[in-house]
């Protein structure tokens, strides 16, 4: 057995989100061993993050054995530049969205290991095909929704990068044209109509412009959310239902697109709006079929990650750095 692999059999797996910073200690089985996180908008700047993550990582790094046991350290993170290594131009982190930061060779150089950084979509799939439903696949999409729509796309068994590092950003192809403001600039991004903002978005315009009854209507517009909608749906709301059927047609047309370029085994869905369950995944496999190329029909295969919800996007982040 491989030495190196004897005395140093983990990786942390850091899954840096807007809110919350979560960071994992994993074995190559994908066992997480020790778990901490901190909030990621407490700190302005990045030497701030950085150190209190590093305070954050020392205790869980002893109960495991001490920083000799570390082999890597992966990154999943909005924005994230796996080539550079770099954050750059992020929104919802108050200290990258004016710039570019290079948070790998900042971990790096605080813990003494080397530290890899993708994008959190990117490392989605990633821990997909080393811990999840892609095990064996060569060519497939993650496709994230959250509060965001984000992707991953596997081709030939490598993830896909482009020139630049930022290839696969899905969620930002226009799915109407002049329609919605999109958080990145834009109007009419996949991602303003199908993550869970976007389901949110479709209830309060379905609300403001119908007067049909719906148990949405017990709520104030503005506190409406994806799971409400999916609650709504599960007791037989029948606006509710529409705004599902709604979102998971918009959903499979895009993806029926999606498979014109890669055409991909499967189409891997993750996060939070998910757990929706046939209420999305029922109109997307159907307007799929509908919208696809004749060649691609009845081929790509329409999944929901297994990985625990919880720590799928750590795991992600670990298997990043099991590859450096």
């Amino acid at each position: 057995m491989n030495e190196q692999t004897v005395i140093k059999p983990y990786v942390i797996g850091l899954d840096l989100g807007g809110t919350n910073s979560v960071f994992g200690i994993v074995d190559s089985r994908g066992e997480i061993k020790a778990t901490t996180a901190i909030k990621t908008g407490l700190y302005k700047t990045v030497d701030e993050y950085v150190d209190a993550s590093v305070n954050a990582l020392m205790p869980i790094i002893e109960e495991v054995g001490g920083i000799d046991t570390i082999k890597a350290m992966g990154i999943g993170a909005p924005n994230g530049n796996y080539y550079n290594g770099t954050i750059e131009f992020a929104p919802n982190l108050p200290w990258a969205h004016n710039g570019v930061v290079p948070l790998a060779k900042m971990f790096s150089d605080k813990l003494g290991v080397p530290v890899a950084l993708t994008n959190d979509a990117n490392a989605a799939a990633i821990g997909e095909m080393v811990y999840g439903v892609a095990r064996g696949m060569k060519n497939f999409i993650v496709i994230t929704l959250g509060t965001g729509v984000g992707s991953g796309i596997v081709v030939n068994g490598q993830l896909l990068y482009g020139c630049d590092g930022f290839a696969g950003e899905l969620g930002h192809v226009i799915v109407e044209k002049n329609g919605r403001p999109c958080g990145c600039g834009r109007k009419g991004c996949l991602e303003a109509y199908c993550s869970a903002t976007g389901v949110a978005r479709t209830a309060r315009e379905l609300l403001a412009t119908t007067d049909r009854p719906s148990l949405l209507r017990d709520m104030k517009p503005e506190d409406i959310t994806s799971l409400d909608v999916s609650i709504a749906a599960g007791k037989g709301d029948e606006l509710a239902n529409e705004i599902y059927e709604f979102t998971g047609h918009m959903l499979g047309e895009a993806c029926a697109n999606f498979a014109a370029f890669s055409s991909p085994e499967a189409f891997i869905f993750f996060g939070g709006m998910t757990k929706a369950g046939e209420l999305i995944m029922k109109p997307i496999r159907e307007s799929y079929e509908e919208n696809v190329l004749k060649i691609f029909k009845g081929k790509a295969k329409f999944l929901v990650s297994v990985l625990d919800g919880s720590s799928a996007a750590v795991l992600g982040a670990s298997a990043v750095g099991w590859e450096i």
